[in-house]
């Protein structure tokens, strides 16, 4: 993960802060700022969970998806 996201999270914290403290704590300022710090939180584990191995089944599945073993069953 970039550490460009990790530095856009920290600035959307102090403009979460300081909208918070201007407007008050249950402003719709206050809300949408931690809302965009929500979203980036959210994209920076996304970005993350993207970075992670794939388990030899995964892999396995990825290169057979009509194999038994990758069947997907939906209630």
């Amino acid at each position: 993960m970039s550490n460009n996201i990790q530095d856009k999270i920290q600035e959307e914290l102090k403009e979460a802060r300081d909208a918070c403290d201007t407007a008050g704590a249950g402003s719709a300022e206050c809300a949408a700022a931690w809302d965009a710090v929500e979203e980036l939180q959210a994209e920076a584990s996304h970005q993350r969970q993207g970075e992670q191995k794939k388990s030899s089944l995964e892999e396995y599945c990825d290169a057979n998806p009509d194999a038994d073993e990758c069947r997907v069953y939906e209630d």
